[in-house]
């Protein structure tokens, strides 16, 4: 797509000096001009009232276009401008800015509960400017009933920020985004609405100036023309690499050695938390800190990361995505990531952070063997089905009265977060209402839109594949001859045109076009030295603990989970009848022993699960599992869980672990012969329905269990996802006159 760009308001028009008066003030430069584009979006909201999607690179300055549009504004007698971003924790500097030119912000979230009452007021008041909300807050029943009617009718200006978001086909969509589209139809034709963006192809583009358009005309909607601004997404200050090595040893050995030679401060980015988190643990040096910003990082502890990093207290730090859109250091040295992302699209969103106001900085990219799996996991977890769909809309019919999620999970088998996201799916389609205590169906037709959903997860493989071509843009060694023949080979090149940027020329700085730019592969790192110490330290770990299950969930009697007669479980569980604290080789997403783990536990291309013998490498992992398990008490017995689809493996594993350790075999646990694998139950409560029939202790068991007279004994199984199988199984045995029991397994799920 080419850049439109409309024709320059004159330079000397009196909304121009205005607006140029408040960058100054905004930016603390009195030299500071608009980028080119910048005042023909102010001008277009201000003066003409128009409805505009920004689409620009990182560190264009998009911000500044609408807190600049919303003081201006409000100059005018407009009403505070409403700015809806996924981005508000990370909008702080944004935010002291807009103060600077005299634009008063506040943001309502759930992380400044205790100042809404305040923030009410103020706006009562007309004291405020701009409020900030997240796409969450459309859904809030009370923040919907009582605050958003009142801000419709008084808005100057709409703004969405990160506006891909909006649609499905962004790479970063997020249902409740799509709420945006109603909030946008209810407002007058004389409210300007702006979109931004940094990550846009064209598709994308279409997708969000159609929801843009709409506008209510009585009980209809038309839609109007939208006004795009689209500009060249090249980085000139990126130097882009990728440097493909043969395993988890030789990339971490390579990013120990090497990266004091990234100049700056920078981020490094990895798919997984445990990757994250192992990272940061591998690096961290007194002399040079890195520290972890993950998902599971609390709000407090974020902030003073994103400032230690900004202010170059920081080395690195090692992050998923949760540090992405919104963080803002101009002078960011390098970006690295240890596993590709699944989409280039994605990809040029995170290094988008490095460069922004120096003239060069670093892009390295360090695929690995694990990043097609994780992709996989993520894309599939985020698709709804019409099944889990009809569930829904079928339980929240019947019941008559709100449900909450916990309860809705008592009556249909979908896990937590799927069931989330499906809900605000629905709710953004009309056929469900977020209401006080919980969920209702609206009665409103719904449709499953099977094609769309098959289109969207069509592009999501072809985007993988996209991301796979750009690991291998110069490997056949021809380099600048190969851009020379073909300029899609540069990679800079290539990412804009996943963007439908057209025109980007090639850059002349990535490895292809110039050759390696990085630090070479040196011989891997002599035994015993100090970069082979720490990473043998770290992928040669193994012992994961794994906490048990404590509480039973909710809705157990609905599901008739009972046994002999009595009470379906519920509250807590005692501790006489819980698991002990059991043991993994590793997490399915950690490094090091995760990748010979997830191929051992594979499924084959009939989607059967593979049932081989555990063979020795693993097998001696762990024998080192259990040589530094410190319990209190040696068990003395091992006993497998029965398994419908991998019998041997599991059977191996249980046997082998008898004879090292000189215990007793007991065997596996009576298995109900008419049990079905269970990949159909999926969250807790079906689980645990599926579940508890499904073992028992067989009179000679027992007696053996009772002949150990209270000895622990080891519960084999081959992978722990849910934790409710040996929860279960832990329960039934304990209650038959086992001893503690302790879990082992090859691998946690997550």
């Amino acid at each position: 797509m080419e850049p439109s760009q409309p024709s320059p308001a004159p330079s000397d028009s009196a909304l121009h000096d205005e607006a140029q008066q408040a960058l100054a003030a905004l930016t603390g430069r009195p030299d500071a001009d608009f980028h080119a584009g910048q005042f023909e979006a102010i001008s277009a909201l201000v003066e003409e009232r128009r409805r505009v999607l920004v689409v620009q690179r990182t560190g264009w300055g998009k911000s500044a276009v609408y807190f600049l549009a919303s003081l201006l504004q409000r100059r005018r007698g407009a009403g505070p401008a409403l700015i809806v971003s996924p981005l508000i924790a990370l909008m702080r500097d944004q935010v002291a800015a807009a103060a600077r030119a005299g634009v008063r912000a506040e943001a309502i979230s759930s992380a400044n509960p205790t100042q809404w009452q305040e923030i009410e007021q103020s706006l009562a008041a007309d004291e405020i400017d701009v409020l900030l909300v997240s796409p969450e807050r459309l859904v809030n029943p009370r923040f919907r009933e009582e605050q958003l009617p009142r801000l419709v009718e008084r808005c100057g200006l709409l703004v969405i920020d990160e506006a891909h978001c909006i649609s499905d086909w962004g790479h970063d969509f997020r249902p409740d985004y799509r709420r945006l589209r109603d909030l946008v139809a209810q407002l007058g034709p004389e409210v300007p609405v702006l979109a931004t963006t940094a990550t846009a192809n064209s598709r994308v583009v279409a997708d969000v100036e159609e929801q843009l358009g709409v506008t209510a005309q009585g009980p209809e909607t038309t839609t109007s023309g939208v006004l795009t601004l689209r500009g060249p997404l090249t980085r000139r200050s990126l130097r882009l690499g990728s440097l493909s090595l043969p395993d988890d040893r030789q990339r971490l050995d390579y990013l120990v050695r090497h990266l004091d030679s990234f100049e700056g401060s920078g981020i490094i980015y990895t798919l997984t938390v445990s990757a994250a988190e192992d990272l940061a643990t591998l690096l961290n040096r007194p002399d040079r800190p890195v520290r972890a910003y993950t998902g599971r990082t609390d709000a407090e502890e974020r902030a003073q990361l994103e400032a230690d990093l900004k202010e170059n207290r920081l080395k690195a730090l090692a992050a998923t995505s949760a540090l992405g859109m919104g963080f803002d250091k101009p002078d960011l040295g390098f970006v690295i990531h240890l596993g590709a992302p699944s989409s280039p699209v994605a990809y040029y969103q995170q290094v988008g952070r490095a460069g922004r106001a120096t003239d060069t900085a670093d892009v390295l990219l360090l695929p690995g063997r694990e990043d097609r799996a994780i992709w996989e996991y993520f894309a599939t977890a985020s698709m709804p089905s019409q099944e889990s769909a009809a569930q829904v809309l079928s339980a929240l019919a019947e019941s008559g009265s709100p449900l909450s999620t916990p309860a809705l999970e008592a009556r249909v088998d979908v896990r937590r977060t799927a069931l989330e996201l499906l809900l605000k799916v629905l709710a953004v389609d009309g056929a469900v209402e977020a209401v006080r205590g919980g969920w209702i169906a609206t009665g409103a037709p719904w449709h499953y839109d099977a094609e769309r959903y098959e289109n969207v997860a069509r592009t999501r493989r072809e985007e993988q594949q996209a991301m796979l071509a750009y690991e291998r843009l110069g490997a056949d060694g021809r380099g600048p001859e190969a851009v020379a023949a073909d300029p899609a080979q540069c990679r800079m090149v290539f990412l804009a045109r996943q963007l439908d940027d057209t025109t980007a020329v090639p850059c002349g700085r990535c490895d292809v076009c110039s050759g390696p730019w990085y630090p070479a592969v040196d011989a891997p790192a002599a035994a015993g030295s100090a970069a082979d110490t720490q990473v043998a330290a770290l992928l040669d770990r193994v012992g994961v603990p794994v906490e048990p299950r404590a509480q039973w969930p909710q809705g157990l009697d609905r599901l008739q989970v009972t046994l002999d007669g009595s009470a379906p479980p519920k509250g807590r569980i005692p501790e006489s009848e819980r698991a002990e604290v059991g043991r993994v080789i590793a997490r399915m997403s950690d490094l090091g022993w995760a990748v010979p783990l997830r191929e051992l536990l594979r499924t084959d291309e009939n989607g059967h699960r593979v049932d081989a013998e555990v063979p020795e490498r693993i097998g001696s992992r762990i024998v080192e599992v259990l040589a530094e398990w410190d319990w209190a008490r040696r068990p003395v017995g091992v006993l497998a869980v029965p398994s419908a689809t991998r019998p041997h493996l599991v059977s191996s594993l249980a046997s082998g672990i008898a004879s090292v350790g000189r215990l007793e075999n007991l065997g596996q646990l009576g298995l109900d012969p008419e049990a079905a694998p269970l990949n159909g139950a999926r969250n807790s409560a079906f689980r645990v329905a599926a579940l508890w029939n499904r073992f028992a202790v067989t009179p000679e068991l027992q007696q053996r269990l009772q002949a150990l007279d209270g000895a622990p004994i080891l519960l084999v199984d081959d992978m722990i996802d849910t934790r409710w199988t040996m929860t279960i199984a832990a329960r039934l045995l304990r209650r038959a006159g086992s001893g503690p029991v302790l879990p082992i397994a090859l691998a946690q799920e997550a």
